[in-house]
């Protein structure tokens, strides 16, 4: 069996123009840089940060977020110098299949699902609960929940996941345009929140930065499956706090990140991408940096991390509660219910590029590869949407952030493997971004995100062999025999 056979960078490209198949260039630098900022304001900025900082790392959740953020940034760069040179749908899986071929394209395809599926779920069902909340803290007797007989659900997921599918349907320029427009507003939003958390940072508050290591709370089995996977294999016991705790906290606030690789699955449908795809994810990347840092300043110099620790849920809320400043709530309450639409709309997006990538190298139905009079894939986009909206609307849903934490770092450590094996592999490719100090920062990169993943729940990685397997039942199943490389159906396009 031929599993790791690669597909060209001209194959690739050639198929971009294939009839029926073929997406329309219509973004800007502008555009991917808001659809970044957009993906990675949500629902985390409020709340990952208290919650790192009360349960993993104290203040020194300062520092959690800037080693996430690094990673993350590093990460991005390396999906900046691929796009720049291969501007097509797919992201990560496109870059592996032309590196270190098939079966590994196949899983990182299948993780990017899992990750986009939850993550757009997640994010839709709790839309609507943050929704519900600022109807109840504005005083008006409003709500989304339904009964019909003896079954409950919440058509809030169903509105704004219908919502951004019909705008995604007529075009990616059109669903843009729009999450600009809020995105602006939330960021709005979160600037002031900042600004008025600072005057009431207390300087004691910092200290000490970084709390002594101390046992978890919780002890037996559940405390060694939620432990990091590292500390497992060492035999340590459960811990908080400390160097470790900001290593763990660092992979827990990596979800507030989250959207950038999203971002890159919309390079077949930038214009000059070579030179738009690094700009727009770099100029989008810093920004999210900075934002993040402040509002954890915000957070743990307001209140103790002690008294967060308290707080069965902390979130930014909590800690403006906390020093009496209440009104501050329903500020920031629309500010998540803005944040929350806008991350719906990109993860819907990367999820049906994804896909129709895949689709179209036969992987998966080639049906869902086909695209309609707007130039986007029309037939997937509401399959996808009416999935999500489903799941959303009738399920019970926690969330799963480990899981798609995982999914995406995974992604990332291929992607940051194949920048130097394609460097060799072809170096005459221009190349509009490079990444620096190949080959062993992208060695390092690689190695950084592995190592967030072993500071994942050991429950974590078992829900995560468990999604892989069923992958590989798929791949072997349909996957393999079905794929046009394999077929030959191909034809290998000269190398310009």
């Amino acid at each position: 069996m031929q599993l790791f056979r690669t597909k060209s960078v001209e194959q690739t490209l050639a198929e971009t123009g294939e009839e029926g198949r073929t997406l329309k260039r219509n973004l800007t630098w502008w555009d991917l840089t808001v659809m970044g900022v957009a993906v990675a304001i949500g629902a985390g900025i409020f709340s990952m940060g208290a919650q790192a900082a009360a349960f993993h790392a104290g203040p020194a959740v300062i520092l959690s977020f800037l080693i996430a953020g690094i990673v993350c940034g590093a990460a991005v760069m390396c999906y900046a110098e691929f796009a720049s040179m291969l501007p097509v749908a797919g992201s990560a899986y496109t870059f592996t299949y032309t590196t270190v071929g098939e079966l590994m394209a196949w899983v990182i395809g299948w993780d990017l699902i899992l990750e986009m599926m939850m993550t757009s779920s997640v994010i839709a069902k709790y839309w609507g609960v943050y929704l519900n909340d600022f109807f109840h803290l504005m005083g008006w007797n409003i709500g989304t929940n339904v009964a019909l007989g003896p079954i409950s659900f919440d058509v809030a997921p169903l509105i704004i996941v219908a919502f951004f599918t019909v705008l995604l349907v007529f075009g990616t320029k059109i669903g843009a345009r729009v999450d600009g427009v809020m995105t602006v507003l939330k960021i709005a939003i979160v600037l002031f929140v900042i600004v008025v958390g600072m005057f009431y940072i207390k300087p004691s508050n910092f200290t000490p930065f970084v709390p002594p290591s101390e046992p978890a709370a919780s002890t037996g089995d559940s405390a060694t499956m939620l432990q990091p996977l590292w500390q497992a294999i060492s035999g340590m016991d459960p811990s908080i706090y400390g160097i470790p705790g900001i290593l763990s906290g660092a992979a827990l606030v990596f979800f507030a990140f989250l959207g950038f690789d999203t971002v890159a699955t919309a390079s077949e449908e930038t214009k000059d991408p070579h030179k738009n795809v690094p700009l727009g994810i770099s100029v989008g990347m810093l920004f999210i940096i900075v934002l993040y840092v402040l509002v954890a300043i915000v957070t743990t110099g307001m209140v103790s991390y002690k008294d967060l620790a308290q707080v069965e849920n902390p979130s930014l809320t909590t800690a403006f509660e906390l020093v009496g400043v209440t009104w501050a709530a329903k500020v920031i309450s629309f500010g998540i219910v803005l944040g929350l639409a806008t991350v719906v709309m990109v993860v819907l997006l990367g999820m049906a590029r994804v896909v129709f990538a895949m689709s179209r190298d036969g992987l998966l139905p080639r049906g869902f590869s086909k695209t309609g009079k707007h130039g986007t894939p029309a037939r997937l986009q509401i399959v996808g949407g009416i999935l999500v909206a489903v799941i959303a609307a009738f399920s019970p849903i926690d969330v799963l952030s480990d899981m798609v934490n995982i999914g995406t770092l995974s992604a990332f450590t291929l992607v940051a493997i194949s920048v130097p094996i394609m460097r060799k592999k072809r170096p005459d490719l221009k190349r509009s971004f490079k990444l620096p100090g190949n080959p062993w920062l992208p060695i390092l990169i690689a190695l950084a995100n592995l190592w967030l993943m072993l500071n994942l729940s050991v429950l974590t990685w078992i829900r995560f062999v468990a999604w892989l397997a069923i992958g590989f039942a798929i791949y072997f199943g349909y996957g393999y025999r079905h794929s046009r490389l394999g077929r030959g159906d191909l034809a290998d396009a000269p190398r310009q």
